[in-house]
């Protein structure tokens, strides 16, 4: 992976634990537990898209370049933003947007993470081909959404944090979210790449999506 972003991402990631860190303090002086615990579930999670990036490039897989930005940003805006500063109350949409952002990036991190794993067999057509990527890609991207609620699930039933506000109803609807969104994003792939139909839409997935494999 090209490493030529990774001071900004680092000082990003700084600036985030630095905040984190702050929230933290505070609740601890005002005795506010459920902050607390989510600041520091927050500050661990931080840490995570630097190890995966660099368990992927031990292992030579491919991830898209801004995977370490864009994940630094929705684990800030869904811990403090939409946790601690209770965005998901405020705004009914802070939800929906998360979650669909979540389904269309998961797409594109499977669509890299295949690169260089899966080679196109000449027996097998384009068309087979890339109906198997668009399955994997939407597969992987419903997989990561439903980890996701588990670990929601589990911030609730181990401490309490009232992460799953509207119980199954919330769990549901975010899931319904992610399905949408990683399905028209692998859609949108597959008639870009292999169907060579330069649809409009396609052209605010062009920096992001992998070209043909």
């Amino acid at each position: 992976m090209n490493n030529k972003n990774n001071k900004p991402t680092i000082w990003i990631a700084i600036l985030f634990e630095i905040i984190l860190i702050i929230t933290s303090i505070e609740s601890i002086s005002s005795k506010q537990w459920n902050t607390l615990i989510l600041s520091l579930l927050a500050i661990a999670c931080i840490i995570l898209p630097f190890i995966i990036t660099h368990i992927a490039n031990t292992k030579n897989l491919i991830l898209p370049y801004s995977f370490k930005l864009i994940s630094l940003l929705f684990i800030f805006l869904s811990l403090y933003f939409g946790e601690i500063k209770k965005f998901y109350v405020i705004f009914w949409w802070w939800d929906l947007l998360l979650h669909s952002i979540f389904g269309i990036y998961a797409v594109i991190i499977a669509l890299h993470l295949i690169q260089g794993i899966i080679i196109k067999d000449t027996a097998v057509t384009e068309k087979k081909f890339g109906i198997f990527i668009i399955v994997f890609a939407f597969s992987f991207s419903i997989t990561l959404g439903t980890l996701w609620e588990m670990f929601e699930f589990l911030g609730d039933y181990l401490f309490n944090l009232n992460m799953v506000n509207g119980g199954l109803e919330d769990t549901a609807s975010d899931l319904l979210i992610k399905i949408l969104s990683a399905f028209i994003t692998t859609i949108i792939y597959y008639y870009r790449n292999f169907r060579n139909k330069k649809q409009p839409l396609s052209l605010l997935f062009i920096f992001l999506t992998p070209s043909k494999l």
